[in-house]
């Protein structure tokens, strides 16, 4: 009997990359599952294809397990709406939402359009606010739900060229750790996953140098899409009950949890500051424990999902 046996699961961007490993292992573990795919191009903007995910949701029931296929995009908030009733209309229920949809769209910012910083703000932010605005009561009322978003080392640490991407990373972080506080009476729980993983989002990175390509040929061959899903699916399963607003990172073999913003340190002055006195003593007294603008970025190699 597998870890989710008897449970309905929706799996956002299930057409490929993680989306898809975490559907098919959902389904591995016994759950019924919505597989849900745009069926769109990396950047967005187009009108998608249904064929990604009824592929995923054929071959799930080829394996002898339960499965529909949804092609909305999860901008989109009565389409989310749709997701969830199709779930209960077609299962009977909803147990949990697995939302790792997403776009790019990189370019430094100081270069960065409008229209670019919107698209992949829709789909990452407000597709995450979709997806759990759409069943959050569901889950309050049945008193039982499962939340599994996707954040990205781009927000949390940091990447140049990604200022759209990482400002909606940051903001699925501050949402699912919301959603855990609120729904922890009610038995709703939300946790992050940073993923490391070879998906055609990656393999869209353009390799500028030989170090380059030898950490997108690591990536590839040591960090899976299906090693991430692994964490995404567990997460959902009722022995993991007592695990909510937490930041994981999942690379290769190896899970990561993150440490959430909180004071490093402090500088008070009973006379109160100014301007001059807040750079002649404040910042200095400070400047030992600001964070390096670059000393982490060898250390958690570029990453979008």
């Amino acid at each position: 009997m597998g870890v989710l046996e008897g449970k309905v699961v929706l799996v956002t961007g299930g057409g490929n990359g993680i989306g898809k490993e975490t559907a098919l292992l959902a389904a591995k573990e016994g759950a019924k599952v919505v597989v849900n795919d745009l069926g769109g191009g990396l950047s967005g903007g187009d009108e998608g294809d249904a064929g990604p995910a009824e592929k995923v949701a054929a071959e799930i029931r080829a394996a002898g397990g339960e499965a529909v296929s949804n092609s909305e995009s999860v901008t989109d908030m009565k389409a989310v709406e749709g997701m969830v009733e199709q779930a209960k209309d077609t299962f009977g229920a909803l147990d949990a939402i697995i939302n790792p949809a997403g776009i790019l769209r990189d370019t430094m910012f100081h270069k960065m359009s409008e229209s670019d910083w919107d698209a992949v703000i829709d789909v990452h932010l407000r597709g995450s606010f979709n997806v759990t605005r759409a069943a959050v009561e569901l889950f309050r009322e049945q008193e039982k739900g499962a939340f599994v978003l996707f954040t990205s080392t781009s927000g949390l640490i940091g990447n140049i060229g990604q200022a759209n991407y990482a400002a909606a990373k940051m903001g699925i972080v501050g949402l699912s750790r919301i959603v855990a506080m609120e729904g922890a009476r009610k038995n709703v729980r939300s946790n992050v996953i940073a993923p490391f993983a070879w998906t055609r989002m990656i393999a869209s990175i353009p390799v500028k140098d030989e170090a380059g390509a030898q950490r997108v040929e690591r990536m590839k061959n040591g960090m899976r899409a299906d090693q991430v899903a692994q964490l995404a699916v567990a997460l959902c399963a009722d022995k993991a009950k007592d695990v909510s607003g937490q930041i994981f990172g999942v690379r290769g073999n190896e899970v990561v949890l993150f440490d959430q913003p909180r004071p490093v340190k402090s500088v008070a002055r009973l006379e109160g500051w100014n301007p001059e006195t807040l750079l002649d003593q404040c910042m200095p007294a400070m400047q030992a424990d600001f964070t390096d603008l670059g000393a982490t970025a060898s250390v958690f190699p570029y990453d979008p999902i």
